[in-house]
């Protein structure tokens, strides 16, 4: 007996074994929600559109600087002219003429009053701007990814709790057709049993449904169709008053930070609306070469001639420009200046207090999903209470068939109740984060290489030439590096 006893004890062992080494791929394979978030963050078009709107917009500083280097063009021409006037009975002489000519200029801007150095300053803040839009793009995109992820946690939690609706509702009119036979209950309390178990299983075809429907967001969302998801993680911290988050979201939300560089974009414009009104002073130097050759065709004795030669010549000019009387134009461009200026404070203001009404609305979401998931888990307890004893008192006659099943019903809905508690609460922690501009990789620490505004910007603020210079040749890697070529 000890014997049989040991090679059973040796076999349940092995089994068991065997069931983790088989799950265990299994669970390793789970996706986590920081596994949701690095795909979508590797696989959104949105991004990648922000992304090549702000390359765009590094290239503004390169046309800026441009200015202020000296401009190089040529010029070359050829003509050929055969001339054969016939006048009276006389024959005059035909003639024909080849000329080509080669102009090599140079210009440069010597001084401008500064506007053009405005000029790169705002293409600069423009593109610190973009950075900044950039980042709210990165945000937007992050917080889809954990919405999609917790729709499909709760919807398939969902599925699950109504399936077992069904099982549980089943078992109970299977018990009351039981008492039926026995004569204990009415066909009525069979009836609302099966009406009931009709309502559950509807109830179930419609999370399935909604279960499908958080699938395919979740695929738009992240990248790819989920598989089989972990309960998300403990949530990141955040601080612990109001206050404190809403002082966090004016020093970091990329539309704060946004509609400020907005504000000096006005400001400089109207510096630089100043300065359009002051002279110029260019230079300008030209080397020209060229060479004519004249034939003439004329009638015995004095036969064909040809003249041919060369001519070259340089050349250089100053000039000073300046605006006298522009029809008001210059003026309408300045007062437009100061206005664009002023509504840009004012939408600084504006996005402040959206920014901080964003935080408080998420701080108050927080706390009432908090408040619902204490008052349902308390309502689950009672209602579990409740149906036992039901239960019991309908076994004793003392409760109905329709008793029970509303003790089901109340024990379902806070359950389901809970369920949508509990991943509202953890939503609405990340709706505060991305309120107070922190919902970005780096910020969450997900591990993966992020995407460089700078090292674009860098290569090409000083308008490279792309083909033939270093830094051109520098701009080639950045782009095989970001996968543009």
């Amino acid at each position: 007996m000890q014997n049989i006893k040991s090679g059973l004890v040796r076999r349940v062992t092995a089994i068991c074994l065997s069931a983790l080494l088989v799950l265990a791929p299994v669970a390793a394979s789970a996706e986590t929600l920081a596994d949701a978030m690095v795909a979508a963050y590797k696989n959104s078009g949105l991004l990648d559109q922000q992304r090549a709107l702000l390359r765009a917009e590094d290239e503004n500083v390169a046309v800026a600087v441009s200015a202020l280097r000296p401009v190089l063009s040529y010029t070359a021409q050829g003509s050929w002219n055969f001339n054969n006037p016939s006048v009276g009975g006389t024959t005059p002489a035909a003639s024909e003429s080849v000329s080509g000519s080669l102009a090599l200029t140079a210009s440069l801007l010597l001084f401008d009053f500064g506007a053009t150095d405005k000029r790169i300053e705002i293409a600069r803040e423009n593109v610190l701007m973009t950075r900044e839009a950039l980042v709210g793009v990165e945000q937007n995109v992050l917080l889809n990814a954990v919405n999609a992820y917790l729709n499909v946690l709760s919807a398939s939690d969902t599925v699950a709790l109504q399936a077992n609706s069904v099982r549980l509702i089943t078992q109970e009119l299977r018990a009351a057709r039981d008492r039926f036979e026995v004569g204990e209950i009415t066909q009525t309390d069979v009836s609302l049993a099966e009406a009931r178990l009709a309502a559950s299983r509807a109830a179930e075809a419609s999370a399935q449904g909604n279960l499908l429907v958080a699938r395919e967001a979740y695929k738009a969302a992240v990248g790819r169709m989920p598989g089989r998801l972990s309960p998300p993680p403990n949530p990141p911290s955040v601080p612990s008053t109001v206050e404190a988050a809403k002082s966090q979201a004016r020093g970091r939300h990329p539309d704060i930070k946004a509609a400020q560089r907005s504000v000096s974009v006005a400001e400089m414009s109207i510096e630089l609306a100043k300065r359009s009104t002051m002279p110029t002073l260019n230079a300008q130097v030209q080397a020209t070469t060229g060479l004519r050759s004249t034939t003439t065709y004329s009638p015995p004795p004095i036969g064909t001639t040809t003249s041919s030669g060369p001519n070259a010549g340089v050349s250089g000019s100053l000039t000073l420009s300046g605006p006298i009387y522009s029809g008001g134009r210059l003026s309408a461009l300045y007062r437009q200046a100061l206005a664009q200026a002023e509504a840009a404070r004012a939408g600084l203001h504006v996005t402040v207090l959206n920014v901080e009404q964003a935080v408080g609305n998420a701080w108050a979401q927080l706390a009432i999903a908090t408040a619902s998931l204490q008052a349902t888990d308390r309502q689950i307890r009672a209602s579990t209470v409740a149906l036992r004893g039901a239960r019991e008192e309908a076994t004793l006659g003392a409760r109905t068939t329709l008793d029970v099943l509303n003790a089901e019903q109340e024990l379902l809905d806070a359950r389901s109740s809970a369920i949508q508690a509990r991943y509202d609460q953890y939503l609405a922690i990340y709706n505060l984060l991305a309120a107070m501009g922190l919902l970005t990789a780096d910020h969450l620490r997900l591990g993966i290489a992020t995407y460089d505004p700078s090292a674009y910007f860098n290569t090409v603020q000083n308008a490279p030439l792309r083909t033939v210079s270093p830094q051109g040749e520098k701009l080639d890697h950045i782009l095989e590096a970001l996968g543009k070529r």
